[in-house]
């Protein structure tokens, strides 16, 4: 018996892949897997690892704005239809699945064309651009947040969480402290600001390291060539561009993480019952989905919400007294949530397509 193919597609940031990648890890021998990204986004290196079948389309990034570029990458569009339609055609998948991104858009044209279902997942309180271009094109969709089904037609949208990657629950630990060199004498903080870190949180957690590390021991993923080398010995700090195979343990060693509000990160952060002190993207960096992520986590009792406007050495000591004041309170919280069930629920109903 053949396998049924699926394709998946989405990318320009790490949280359009990675909730990609806790599925196809999920996903049965049944299946025989692609990948449709941009020819060089953050996804082809991501997806390349695995050893998962790449294909690169030509793509335009999608602006809320009017700007002169929107009108040559309206032909990088066009051509990424039809280039897409070529790989899908001789593909000739069961399904294609998207994470959003700009690159999923040409995809999800050159799929409707072909009559191929389309899923789609949205991770934020608000949808992105490219799903909203393309929720008129969608067999289902799915999201992380209930309130954002009012954004989708109601009849193929189901709101499910966020596809949480298996290993990121399976860390220890013992491990983590011993890979950082810590002891169980002060709890553990994990500071992330995201695939490309943040500067902001960078210079202030570095401001206030004698404040912090008097009480605990911190964890700071600071991004790609944001370390610090003149702190490379400071005592009860480690600080790193980026971590891969340890993050699990290290996670699991923490007691509090300081994050953006990137939806899948706090999604793994609540089913690892972390409580979060979440520093959102303003809304000159971004489009607000962040600050609304964290709006939504705050009110459910997950996690407390700093304006980066607002962050400096004695805010950030003070939201942090806070949170660990407060840990068992937003513990309680957490493990009463529904959380870890996205993938099985979405495995689910790929699995249903024939």
């Amino acid at each position: 018996m053949s396998k049924k193919k699926i394709v998946f597609t989405g990318g320009g940031s790490a949280g359009h892949v990675t909730p990609n990648l806790a599925i196809i890890n999920e996903l049965s021998k049944d299946w025989e897997i692609f990948y449709i990204g941009s020819k060089k986004g953050i996804e082809k290196e991501l997806i390349q690892k695995i050893n998962i079948p790449y294909y690169g389309i030509s793509s335009g990034k999608l602006r809320r704005y009017i700007d002169f570029e929107n009108f040559i990458d309206m032909f990088r569009v066009i051509k990424g239809c039809f280039e897409a339609r070529r790989i899908l055609r001789k593909i000739k998948p069961t399904l294609l699945f998207s994470k959003g991104g700009f690159v999923s858009v040409p995809v999800i044209l050159a799929a409707k064309s072909l009559r191929i279902p389309i899923f789609i997942h949205e991770s934020d309180m608000t949808p992105g651009l490219a799903n909203k271009i393309s929720q008129r094109f969608a067999t289902r969709i799915f999201t992380s947040f209930e309130e954002t089904k009012a954004f989708f037609p109601e009849l193929i949208t189901t709101a499910i969480g966020s596809p949480i990657r298996k290993e990121i629950l399976s860390g220890s630990a013992e491990k983590g402290r011993a890979f950082l060199g810590f002891d169980k004498k002060r709890p553990i903080i994990t500071i992330m600001g995201g695939s490309l870190g943040a500067r902001k949180i960078n210079e202030v957690v570095r401001e206030s390291l004698k404040e912090l590390t008097e009480h605990f021991q911190v964890v700071h993923l600071c991004g790609k060539n944001n370390r610090d080398d003149s702190l490379a010995n400071y005592p009860g700090y480690r600080q790193f561009e980026y971590v891969h195979d340890e993050l699990s343990d290290i996670l699991a060693a923490t007691e509090m993480v300081i994050t953006r509000g990137g939806s899948n990160a706090i999604f793994e952060f609540l089913a690892l019952n972390i409580p979060m002190l979440i520093i959102p993207l303003g809304l000159d960096q971004s489009r607000g989905d962040q600050i609304l992520n964290a709006r939504a986590f705050q009110d459910k009792g997950y996690s407390l919400t700093l304006e980066e406007e607002k962050l400096t050495s004695k805010t950030l000591m003070e939201y942090v007294d806070n949170v660990h004041s407060n840990s068992n309170k937003f513990k309680k919280n957490m493990k009463d949530s529904k959380k870890g069930e996205a993938i099985q629920l979405l495995i689910s109903e790929i699995n249903k397509v024939n």
